[in-house]
């Protein structure tokens, strides 16, 4: 009971009520506490065991990269406590996708850090009424997940670069997963040594029954879309990846690998290993879909 009460408590305080929190058949394994760790230079993991948020920090202000469960913003506000760092300064928190496995918690981080949110036009819309529509994927009136809606969105454009003192993160349009989807790319540094850093959205090819990415009565063909993203991720400057799901890029791993002399998450190899094997998962996906429409076609 304790337990319960604290959990309460500390998703009030951080404007997140309980009845915000969702209730998937993986939340509970998302949502799992981990110990935040450092990714390269100012780039830390903050999420979760199952969704990602990543902390980008400077003197003069954090940028914070995904905002996962509703149920998951007290365990980022602590994860970056947890840093030494303070949720106060964030100054700018980007999405993924406005999925509310990844856009959740957004709402309560804004509010406890008093940060800017941004998104591309399609992905702030989403934040702002606070579910996906009708085009996306995923959409199934029946089983809806609203997420706490975000009032202040600002909208970016593609290849637009926001600032927060000397970091600057760039908007790539990623859409396929979801209309909206984005991609970050910026710089971190040790030393003098400045590496790429690609915080890729999902590019996984998923939706409700009777979704096909080939085109239905009432939407149109998002096949070549959905490869034009993979082709972008692949072709992004990449030194380290890291991807809206950590197992997706297998963070967790390669975390625990991690020495002195040795950092697994640099691996200029990264972004066109996860292109490779999300094109090969979406080509699978296509071909399912032109059986399906062949054998009800001819049924």
């Amino acid at each position: 009971m304790k337990t319960i009460l604290s959990a309460i408590l500390l998703l009030a305080a951080n404007g997140a009520l309980a009845q915000d929190a969702i209730n998937c058949s993986s939340c509970a394994e998302w949502n799992r506490p981990a110990k935040p760790f450092n990714i390269y230079g100012n780039a830390y993991y903050v999420g979760t065991a199952g969704l990602s948020a990543i902390l980008v920090t400077s003197p003069q202000g954090h940028v914070l990269l995904d905002g996962a469960l509703p149920q998951s913003a007290p365990l980022i506000q602590k994860n970056i406590e947890a840093l030494g760092f303070d949720i106060k300064d964030v100054k700018l928190i980007l999405n993924s996708h406005a999925h509310f496995d990844h856009a959740g918690g957004i709402a309560a981080l804004q509010k406890a850090s008093g940060a800017t949110v941004a998104h591309s036009p399609h992905g702030a819309q989403v934040l702002r009424d606070g579910t996906p529509g009708t085009d996306d994927p995923q959409y199934d009136p029946k089983e809806r997940f609203y997420i706490p809606k975000v009032a202040r969105v600002e909208e970016v454009a593609d290849g637009e670069t926001l600032s927060v003192g000397p970091l600057r993160f760039t908007a790539h349009y990623t859409p396929g997963h979801t209309p909206g989807g984005t991609t970050w790319t910026w710089q971190s540094c040790e030393g003098k040594k400045c590496l790429d850093m690609v915080y890729a959205d999902s590019l996984t090819a998923v939706s409700t029954d009777g979704f096909h990415f080939t085109g239905g009565a009432n939407y149109p063909d998002r096949s070549a879309s959905f490869r034009r993203t993979i082709e972008r991720i692949a072709g992004l400057k990449c030194d380290i990846v890291i991807a809206a799901h950590p197992s997706a890029t297998d963070a967790f791993n390669k975390a625990a690998a991690r020495t002195a002399q040795s950092n697994p998450f640099i691996d200029p190899e990264g972004c066109r290993k996860l292109a490779a094997g999300a094109g090969k998962n979406l080509e699978a996906r296509l071909q399912r879909e032109r059986e399906e429409k062949a054998k009800a076609a001819g049924g």
